[in-house]
């Protein structure tokens, strides 16, 4: 009978539980035909029969933290077709094969290499397969199975926080919430109770209480007063197991903090308080401060002075420093220690922001009593008013007394008093003063139409203590007088038309007068005496201060009459009376058919004194251009165009040439020639004139000899002194540089100025040997054909 394979697996756990399979599926190999078994039972020999099947691996456990000598047995692989003889290898595959779990090839034993933490990873799937070693061919298909991880109590509760902070207001009551807290633990919350959190308060009872299963932590005791204790610290212990013996914990700290609520009134720590104030002390002037305690904190501790009641109440002010809470008294009127000496105040304190919960509790303000006394201090003179007025007329004769002012010492006293003017105030000394009784006399005379009113002061001072004085202003207004004659408005231009009618009005006058009576002004004009009854014209006073000129006949010839001379009188109505007497001059002139003027005789264009302001404006501006014109023409004719003295590089002027060959050196004199500046008078024959193009550039000189040269820059100083001294010199020679640099030259002289001169040819090559620094003047004259050229 033919005999198929199957593989078993024995897994043991570590508490020695025989771990069984139970079949799941079909097998998928070829070997898929019923098998027939046969064998003997223990009750009878009856024939068994079975059918081939596949084999599932069920979940096994395995206890986590194993802590043996020996490496902890997992189970066993096995098949039939192992015959013990080592041609079956075992090998296992999937999650920690060869690690963690390791099988001996040859038997199937499987082994924990190593301890397991199931919060690390709770389960592992694993494969495994049995083959021929022969023929590398498995003998059974690959079976999978898993192995969980039995948790073990190893891990203790731990608090999201090592530190929870947490506030509550005082005064809460019983059961109030304060924080939570929350525990966690890592073992496995399905299996046993050892993840079950208990919590319970090891450190801040009685004050706390903590709910065992949720961690809530509140208040145990009414009425906390944060006054008493502000800071608390609660240890709390979380357990699991339920919190039975044998389970791990943690702790954490919670600090609870008391927030204030307003819960006490203000309180003064004394009732009365004692203050002095000299009686000079201006008003807000602080005299003392005053608080009253209140164990809160913030706007709970805030308070608000205020006077209830009292003699002072009126004297004296009370103002809240928001910074520190105190109260300061300060002087709100003027002090006479002559008058009151003792002042008493009823001072309250108040809480600004009450909490009405705590109202029961009785009044939220104190009250306390503070005295303040004046002290007598040495005062300055008072005058018996705050200011003087004095009216005086403008006539009032010098060394008339015009008023009076009265001031007294104040103090019990009773000092003498001098009275004096402020200069700064009178600059023109017209007011003076007896300095015994204050009164105010004329220094000099009036004149209200130039000053109508002034301010003068008037100092008084104690004899004894001249520190003490005090100034009061006196106003003295001047009071008017008649004392100027009325005049003409202004200046009238009339004409009258050589056709006018009698009766007709030609002008209309008024007056003005600098004088200002108390009724007003009126005016009342007529004509002199004399020209009563004048044949030409008549004044007609309109009563109203104005008056009309009137034609009394028919036609005007100019060329009889050009200009008519009105005088008038004009009087006031103010005592005395005064009068003045202005002439209205009157021109002929044509008119049309309305009465409008056409033209006027030329002498009656004339005839107005003095030209008008336009006139002389005009007048004035034609004078300036012409000045201006003048002045610039002027300028412009000393501003002469110089001729510059070199026009191109061909216009040579003295002996200054043009050309980009190097000089002759130190030596080199024929360039300029020393002699001159020796002795210029007797040699003015050789000088060149600047100003024109010398007929001969070069010419030979003769070489000063060495013992000339000695005195030549003492010489050159002082030619150069006299040259800028000279004012007769021309502007091309007020400027001479001359440079003295010695009295040799190794190169002897360069310059070509001199040999030009010679009509033989001079032979340059020398120049060739003297370096690439004199190569450009040996091409310049090296050769024949340049000398040609």
């Amino acid at each position: 009978m033919r005999t198929h394979s199957f593989l078993t697996v024995l897994l043991w756990s570590s508490v020695f539980y025989v771990i069984h399979m139970t079949p799941s599926q079909k097998r998928t190999n070829k070997h898929s035909h019923s098998e027939r078994i046969t064998g003997l039972s223990e009750n009878d020999g009856k024939t068994l029969h079975r059918t081939k099947r596949g084999w599932m691996w069920n979940q096994f456990f395995l206890l986590e933290e194993y802590t043996g000598p020996d490496t902890q047995y997992v189970g066993k692989l096995h098949t039939d077709q192992d015959k013990g003889d080592g041609n079956l290898k075992y090998i296992l595959t999937g999650d920690g094969a060869g690690s963690l779990f390791i099988i001996d090839e040859n038997t199937g034993d499987i082994h924990a290499a190593k301890k397991l933490d199931r919060e690390e990873k709770s389960l592992y799937v694993l494969r495994a397969k049995a083959i021929d070693r022969k023929t590398g061919r498995q003998v059974e298909p690959e079976s999978e199975f898993i192995i969980k991880i039995h948790d073990i109590n190893d891990n203790e509760p731990k608090f999201t926080k090592d530190m929870y902070t947490a506030s509550i207001p005082e005064m809460s009551g019983v059961g109030t919430s304060v924080i939570q807290v929350t525990a966690t633990d890592a073992d496995d919350a399905n299996y046993g109770n050892s993840a079950k959190v208990v919590y319970s308060i090891l450190q801040g009872q009685p004050y706390f209480s903590v709910d065992p299963e949720t961690g809530i932590i509140k208040t145990a005791l009414p009425d906390m007063s944060r006054e008493n204790r502000e800071q608390y610290q609660v240890v709390i212990q979380a357990k699991d197991m339920g919190g039975q013996m044998g389970g791990l914990s943690g702790t954490t700290t919670v600090n609870i903090t008391l927030t204030d609520v307003n819960d006490n009134p203000p309180r003064f720590p004394q009732s009365s308080y004692q203050f002095s104030s000299p009686e000079s002390a201006p008003p807000g002037t602080p005299l003392g401060r005053i608080k009253a305690n209140d164990p809160d904190v913030g706007e709970n501790a805030e308070i608000e002075y205020s006077i209830s009641n009292g003699d002072g109440s009126d004297m004296f002010d009370i103002i809240t420093d928001k910074d520190t809470q105190e109260g300061i008294i300060t002087v709100k009127k003027h002090l006479d220690f002559e008058n009151k000496v003792l002042y008493t105040l009823r001072v309250e304190a108040t809480n600004t922001h009450p909490d009405p919960r705590f109202l029961q509790l009785g009044p939220f303000k104190d009250t306390a009593l503070v005295k303040i006394s004046v002290e007598d201090v040495d005062e300055p003179p008072v005058f018996s008013r705050p200011w003087y007025l004095i009216e005086v007329d403008e006539d009032a004769k010098e060394g008339s007394i015009i008023g009076q002012v009265v001031a007294q010492d104040p103090d019990v006293a009773k000092n003498a008093i001098k009275y004096s003017v402020d200069r700064h105030t009178d600059l023109d000394r017209i007011f003076n003063i007896y300095s015994g009784n204050g009164s105010l006399f004329l220094s000099k005379p009036l004149d209200r139409e130039e000053t109508p009113w002034h301010n003068i002061t008037v100092i008084a001072t104690e004899i004894n203590n001249p520190k003490q004085s005090s100034q009061i202003p006196v106003f003295i207004r001047i009071l008017d007088i008649n004392d100027h004659a009325p005049e003409f408005a202004s200046y009238y231009e009339t004409f009258v038309c050589e056709n006018a009618k009698a009766g007709q009005l030609i002008q209309t006058v008024s007056a003005i007068d600098k004088d200002q009576p108390a009724r007003g002004h009126k005016f009342f004009f007529e004509l002199v005496p004399e020209f009563a009854v004048h044949p030409n014209f008549s004044v007609v006073d309109n009563k109203d201060n104005t008056a009309g000129i009137m034609t009394r006949r028919n036609g005007y010839s100019r060329s009889k009459t050009s200009t008519y001379l009105l005088p008038i009188i004009i009087f006031d109505n103010d005592y005395p009376i005064q009068s003045s007497t202005g002439t209205l001059t009157i021109r002929v002139c044509a008119c049309d058919s309305r009465g409008n003027m056409q033209s006027c005789s030329a002498e009656a264009l004339l005839l107005p004194a003095g030209l008008s302001t336009g006139a002389l404006v005009a007048i004035l501006l034609c004078i300036i251009i012409l000045l201006v014109l003048v002045v610039l023409f002027t300028a412009l004719k000393r501003q002469r165009k110089k001729e510059p003295l070199i026009i191109s590089k061909d216009d040579v002027r003295d002996n200054i040439v043009t050309y980009n060959d190097e000089g002759g050196g130190e030596e080199d004199t024929q360039a300029f020639d020393i002699g001159t500046l020796r002795n210029p008078e007797a040699r003015e024959e050789s000088k060149m004139r600047r100003d024109v193009i010398p007929e001969t550039i070069f010419q030979i000189r003769r070489t000063a000899p060495l013992w000339e040269n000695i005195d030549v820059q003492d010489f050159i100083h002082r030619r150069l002194k006299e040259n800028d001294l000279d004012p007769a010199a021309p502007p091309y020679d007020s400027l001479a540089t001359y440079a003295y640099e010695g009295n040799d030259s190794i190169a002897n002289s360069l310059s070509s100025l001199e040999s030009l001169t010679t009509e033989g040819n001079q032979d340059y090559d020398y120049l060739s040997d003297w370096g690439p620094r004199f190569k450009k003047l040996a091409d310049m004259y090296g050769g024949e054909d340049s000398d040609r050229d």
